[in-house]
């Protein structure tokens, strides 16, 4: 399995879909599936009917995940999207911003 490119807490601009061109936080990180749940993307509403657990019912506002190919690293220095690149430096495996060559925390 390769490194990842993206990882829970990165800064992400959404390049395709409904969200296209906001930018938000990776909450979970799915490598397996190949998918990332965003802060604030994707929000899938569900209809629920009262139970038990939930004697109001109502509407249920729920983050769905995104596959990565739709998301980018957001660039450290601008906030636009950059694709994500590995370095050596001092002796650590770093990922570096691609456009700006700047080193992306995490």
């Amino acid at each position: 399995m390769a490194a990842a490119k993206i990882k829970k807490g990165d800064r992400v601009v959404v390049l395709s879909g409904k969200d296209k061109g906001k930018t938000g936080e990776v909450t979970k990180s799915m490598p397996k599936e190949q998918k990332v749940v965003v802060s604030g993307i994707n929000v899938a509403v569900r209809h629920r009917k009262p139970s038990q657990t939930n004697p109001q019912g109502g509407l249920e506002r729920k983050e769905a995940p995104l596959h990565v190919s739709k998301v980018a690293v957001a660039d450290p220095k601008t906030g636009k999207p950059t694709r994500v690149r590995f370095e050596e430096r001092d002796g650590k495996k770093v990922r570096v911003a691609a456009k700006s060559g700047e080193l992306i925390n995490g």
